[in-house]
């Protein structure tokens, strides 16, 4: 269908890529991935003909359409919903036109039995087809599905697109695209404006799809479940696996173990020959073999190892100030904008260190919430309390727009830093992807997404007791996630964090708040547990009893604070304590079973090595060998030690 040969972009001085071919072909479900200025971007607008390439060429079969959904897409707004959707069906509605002009012709004439009019019933026929096999037949009901799927209201399809928000006008786009059908479907970051109903309806939507697919996505989850095929750009190549992000990401660890031992035996090899070189470089009679091994030495190729993965790096919040049990509460809160409902007596308590997270469709008040509790929004009705000593911190996506333009990246940071944590201001915008000259940047010469990355660096540097966290991971590539998802465990003050990525918040809250209608109800657990609850929430918003499923926070949940029998408030303050060190406990078995398969992988490798007796005929490297297997089995019994215990404390009955 599509064929890229010797693809290859530079900016001056700088190779982007190079040599990337391959081949997409109808069925093929392809995640794009690699670190943020890879090039994947670059690429699909090379795919397009929106970018030119610097050598290489691409094959296209005749007529195969390509359509692409860019993150700095221009939206026209001078039509309704519905009439955006409808121009994914241009060639359908001059299907329509010609069938009503032949209708027309027709009409008006009687030979019936003349060529010519024989000639127009075929027209007619041939038109039909057409129409029908483009979709006309279904186009009214296939708009108002998709742009339902994708989260809109059915009785909002015909108001035009200045209704909606930049977010919702992005959503209208996709949905246009979705409809138009192309051949080759290219998607930079679908999901960035959706929330976790309609990334659902979109992987079902990309599974059905019968073209061919190729996304962008820093959702490890969304290309989990929509892909069957990883290309990765890194070192200036490509790597290409038919197989999903998870199972490509333990094959290129693989991969990196392979070429570091293969780049240690070259180095050993070139010490090995050079040492030979050195030594017989001056006698007549070795003379034709040291230069047999200098061109040998000319003629190896370098071994590259790929760059260091950097989610080993690991970042602590300066430690939360002490704060009153209630970190804010909100009584009877209701906010409008006009004749807008967005919240309607809203009862919410976040207590000290508790972690939640806001889920919900967008639009449901998830970020006007955030909003009302940080202060950068007035509440309608009701009453906001913030708890004792309470520092917040606050990240918006437009908090980006707030740094000065003149200050330098690393300025930035050094200013903002507590004076212990200035010496690793280099490192810290390392995990955020500034290296380098990088951090000598003026920040006004800063793309969005790096903008919005600097500014939650240095969020992360504030002495802050409630953290409060819109959307923080939009623009954040995965190993980036990693680092800011660790900190955010290891952080121990209250914390909200509004977000659509599944992989993200998994395992990173105490509790969810899903939004519905103005009213908020409450699931224990974590994301996991909010989906498959609201497989069991009613069409009219009601719910049906389930695990993890508490009542509507509005009308049942009490104050914490109003409870007039303290010894029940100790028992509930035991109990989430008892649950938060039990998740914590949870988190750290699967940590130690994950290190444990490592080291037994080890101890198997070695134990394949040694019995080979070539082994032992090299002194020195039968030494490591044997050193490496007694450590790692020294590792296992420390590591399975630590999992007996900690699987004791789990088992133990509670009172």
């Amino acid at each position: 269908m599509l064929s890229l040969v010797s693809i290859e972009v530079d900016f001056g001085t700088r190779v982007l890529f190079s040599n990337v071919s391959f081949l997409l072909q109808g069925g093929d479900r392809v995640g794009l991935v690699g670190r943020n200025g890879a090039g994947k971007s670059t690429l699909l607008g090379v795919i397009t003909g929106d970018r030119t390439a610097t050598a290489g060429e691409i094959h296209k079969k005749t007529g195969v359409r390509i359509g692409l959904l860019s993150q700095d897409l221009t939206v026209d707004v001078g039509y309704t919903l519905r009439e955006t959707a409808m121009q994914a069906f241009a060639e359908v509605l001059r299907i329509q036109d010609q069938i009503d002009k032949i209708q027309h012709d027709m009409e008006r004439r009687t030979d019936y039995e003349s060529s010519d009019y024989l000639n127009l019933v075929q027209k007619l026929t041939d038109a039909h087809d057409q129409f029908e096999r483009r979709g006309g037949l279904t186009m009214h009901a296939d708009i108002e599905r998709v742009l339902v799927g994708l989260g809109f209201e059915a009785e909002r399809l015909d108001e035009p697109l200045t209704a909606f928000s930049g977010g919702w006008q992005m959503r209208a786009e996709l949905g246009k695209l979705l409809l138009s059908n192309p051949d080759v479907l290219l998607l930079d970051e679908p999901t960035n404006h959706l929330d976790i109903e309609s990334v659902q309806w979109l992987e079902a939507f990309l599974r059905d799809y019968e073209g061919a697919i190729m996304l962008v996505s820093h959702d490890r989850t969304f290309l989990d479940n929509v892909t069957n095929r990883t290309i990765e750009i890194t070192n200036e190549k490509v790597h290409d696996i038919a197989v999903s992000y998870s199972d490509y990401e333990e094959i290129r660890a693989e991969r990196l173990e392979l070429q570091k031992a293969a780049a240690v035996r070259q180095a050993r090899e070139r010490q090995r020959v050079q040492k030979f070189i050195d030594r017989f470089r001056y006698k007549s009679s070795l003379a034709s073999r040291v230069q047999s091994r200098i061109k040998h030495l000319q003629k190896m190729d370098h071994i590259e190892v790929e760059d260091v993965d950097i989610s080993s790096m690991h970042f602590r919040f300066p430690p939360a100030p002490r704060s009153g049990r209630v970190a804010a509460e909100c009584k009877n809160v209701s906010k409008s904008y006009g004749d807008n409902n967005v919240l309607k007596g809203v009862d919410f308590v976040l207590e000290r260190n508790e972690k939640v997270a806001f889920l919900g469709k967008n639009g449901e008040g998830k970020s006007t919430l955030s909003k009302i509790i940080v202060g950068s929004e007035q509440i309608t009705g009701g009453e906001l309390i913030i708890g004792y000593n309470v520092s917040v911190g606050y990240y918006a996506q437009q908090q980006a727009d707030l740094l000065s333009g003149e200050q330098t990246v690393l300025d930035v940071i050094e200013n903002a830093a507590p004076p212990a944590v200035r010496p690793r201001a280099r490192t810290l915008l390392g995990a955020f992807l500034f290296s380098g000259d990088d951090v000598k940047k003026p920040v006004r010469v800063l793309s969005g997404g790096e903008k919005s990355r600097l500014a939650l660096c240095k969020l992360l540097l504030q002495p802050t007791n409630l953290l409060v966290l819109d959307e923080p991971t939009n623009h954040l590539d995965m190993l980036s996630k990693e680092v800011l998802k660790q900190a955010l465990m290891d952080y121990d003050g209250a914390m909200i964090i509004v977000s659509h990525d599944r992989d993200f918040l998994d395992g990173l809250t105490d509790k969810v708040i899903g939004f519905k209608h103005g009213k908020l109800h409450e699931y224990s657990g974590d994301v996991d547990d909010f989906v498959k609850a609201m497989a069991l929430v009613n069409a009219d918003g009601s719910h049906t009893s389930a695990p993890g499923l508490a009542s509507t926070i509005t009308t049942t949940a009490p104050s914490p604070v109003a409870s007039a029998e303290p010894t029940a408030q100790e028992l509930r303050e035991e109990l989430k304590a008892k649950n938060r060190e039990k998740k914590r406990l949870e988190r750290r078995v699967q940590d130690l079973e994950r290190q444990v398969g490592v080291q037994e992988k080890t101890i198997k490798e070695c134990e394949v090595l040694m019995e080979d007796p070539a082994l032992f005929t090299d002194n020195v490297k039968a030494h490591k060998v044997t050193t490496r297997y007694e450590t790692a089995k020294s590792l296992v019994v420390s590591l399975m030690s630590e999992w007996e215990t900690i699987q004791e404390q789990l088992e133990e009955p509670e009172a």
